[in-house]
């Protein structure tokens, strides 16, 4: 009984004192629809955010539909200024207007209406909408035929991006996400390195592949059960380990004899550890649940056509040093390790002392 009566005496409190905020909940409401040929908006904007950042006091008189009706161009211009609609990665301008009053809610709503020459793949949105009050949030409703998607962009995680359809999102997936695979391997001087590492001994062209393969099998497994969420190691970890891995491949070019190389099982071993860094990028991006495999795919080629083009570049560069000089082969060999090695020590060093200024 007591603890009843404790109950109904906070919840008392609780309703007694929420009419003391005209606003506690900051938020914004985007509604886009994706029609064949053209993009639909509904925008609803709780009138105390226009009032603060279009000093206007008090807010509510936007709740009058002639006064708000005379702010209409400086409110859309507030809007196409802070929320980026793009298509298929072009910035689609949407020309708000038609305000109206949502009493009930403390709000206006803007609508937009714009034409495309042509259907889209992805629709991407960009904010925040409000600076002023961190805890703001648009919520994102956006309907494609009969499906509903929900997002939220806020201070932190200003960007959604969302992939139409089945047969269209499938082209916006490869064409985001290729490219996207292979600028993040021609970026990253620590998986550069450790294959320049393992090619500076040159070989057969069956050798080579053999390397290559192995280390794309195993950083392909790696990479898709990190992107998953099966197991996903720790970056803390994960960083230090591709440096040692580094600095193993320039150890190992230096004391390897002949008849000995062992080259494609270290790119296939270590190539598990640099899966999971290619894996922590891609959660970044934000991977989409309706084409979950095509995105890991497509990250996946695209790391291998920028690591092919390492290889291609680096082996035909070696060659022709060993075909003109052999002497300065074996040098290029010894010197290219030591600063592989260098290299990975330096890397490892720092990933260890300041694991987050990497």
């Amino acid at each position: 009984m007591i603890r009843r009566l404790l109950t109904a005496v906070l919840a008392a409190c609780v309703l007694s004192t929420a009419p003391l905020s005209a606003h506690p909940v900051p938020f914004s409401y985007l509604d886009l629809r994706i029609q064949k040929t053209a993009l639909d908006a509904s925008l609803v904007i709780h009138v105390t955010d226009l009032g603060h950042d279009l000093n206007i006091t008090p807010a509510e008189r936007l709740l009058d539909p002639a006064f708000a009706k005379t702010l209409e161009a400086e409110i859309a211009a507030l809007v196409q200024a802070r929320l980026r609609i793009g298509a298929d990665g072009r910035t689609v301008t949407l020309p708000w207007t038609g305000i109206e009053v949502v009493a009930d809610r403390n709000s206006v709503r803007l609508q937009a209406h714009v034409p495309l020459d042509r259907p889209v793949s992805s629709v991407t949105v960009d904010g925040p909408l409000f600076l002023y009050e961190p805890e703001h949030q648009t919520f994102i409703n956006i309907y494609d035929d009969t499906e509903l998607t929900q997002a939220i962009i806020a201070v932190g995680r200003s960007h959604v991006e969302y992939f139409v359809g089945v047969g269209q999102g499938i082209t916006g997936v490869i064409t985001k996400f290729i490219p996207e695979g292979a600028h993040h391997i021609l970026i990253g001087p620590d998986h550069i390195l450790f294959l320049i590492g393992l090619l500076l001994l040159g070989g057969s062209l069956k050798r080579l592949a053999l390397i290559v393969t192995g280390f794309t099998i195993a950083h392909s497994i790696t990479l898709s059960v990190a992107a998953l969420n099966i197991f996903s190691p720790p970056a803390r970890l994960i960083e230090p380990a591709i440096a040692l891995s580094i600095v193993y491949v320039g150890v190992d070019n230096l004391l390897i004899r002949q008849g000995r190389d062992f080259r494609a099982w270290i790119a296939f071993g270590f190539g598990f550890i640099h899966g999971f860094g290619f894996a922590n990028v891609l959660r970044e991006m934000a991977l989409p649940a309706r084409a979950l495999g095509w995105s890991l795919f497509s990250f996946n080629v695209g790391v291998e056509i920028g690591q092919l083009l390492i290889v291609v570049v680096v082996a035909t560069a070696l060659a022709a040093v060993r075909t003109r000089n052999e002497v300065w082969g074996r040098r290029l060999v010894v010197g290219g390790s030591i600063v592989v090695i260098a290299a990975g020590a330096f890397w490892f060093v720092q990933r260890i002392v300041f694991p987050g200024g990497m």
